[in-house]
């Protein structure tokens, strides 16, 4: 039994915005993945820090989740800045059932449990990537922070790691709102995606506090998810 994470699956078995076209570790991502998430077993739990998938509807998804429903163990996704297939947890949910892909949960105002440690994240923001700051920014990283604290909230007293899309520390952003939550609720680990390519070395990682920060995105790590706890 073993918890991985990895970020930025970005499938697009059923669209027409494969990865491949940025070349680099891009080039045949998918069979990456493929041999990358073989490693999984039965009794596995695999955290997807969002960008599943560059579908624009549950139904275009089908495909990209049926992939990664193909392999062993659970898989625990939560959103990222292009999955705009995402829906409500009931619409997601009953999608799901209606197409028998059984190993995949959403992470959303909520937790999930690996053994006795509480799985807990949201999708996060960069005040500073869309609208610099804005009112409108404002609303959508205050929405965020509420988010991410319903899903420490709800996890109790357990152990808890958190599990985001955008990086809380990047270059010279520090989004001191999300961290003071991951360090009021205890969380010693928290893992994130969504930096790419030359963006890797901006992206903080190391212990900031009492916290250990991980990137996880797909191309970082070589399109195997890393393994965090046995």
């Amino acid at each position: 039994m073993a918890l991985y994470a990895i970020g930025d699956t970005h499938l697009s078995l059923s669209s027409a915005k494969p990865m491949d076209v940025f070349g680099g570790r891009w080039e045949n991502y998918v069979e990456k993945l493929r041999e990358g998430m073989s490693v999984l077993t039965e009794d596995d739990v695999c955290v997807i820090c969002g960008d599943i998938s560059w579908a624009v509807s549950l139904e275009e998804a089908e495909q990209d989740f049926k992939f990664l429903d193909s392999f062993p163990g659970r898989k625990i996704i939560l959103k990222g800045n292009h999955d705009y297939w995402w829906n409500t947890a009931n619409k997601i949910n009953n999608f799901f059932k209606e197409k028998e892909i059984s190993s995949i949960s959403i992470l959303h105002n909520n937790f999930h449990l690996y053994g006795d440690v509480a799985i807990c994240g949201t999708r996060g923001w960069f005040y500073e990537e869309e609208t610099h700051g804005g009112e409108h920014d404002k609303k959508i990283m205050n929405r965020e922070l509420m988010r991410l604290e319903a899903s420490l909230k709800a996890a109790g007293e357990r152990e808890k790691l958190a599990f985001l899309h955008y990086p809380p520390i990047f270059n010279t952003y520090v989004c001191d709102e999300l961290i003071e939550i991951l360090e009021r609720y205890g969380v010693k680990l928290c893992c994130f995606g969504h930096i790419h390519g030359l963006g890797h070395r901006f992206a903080f990682q190391g212990k900031r506090g009492n916290v250990e920060y991980k990137l996880v995105s797909a191309d970082f790590i070589d399109f195997h998810p890393l393994k965090i706890l046995n």
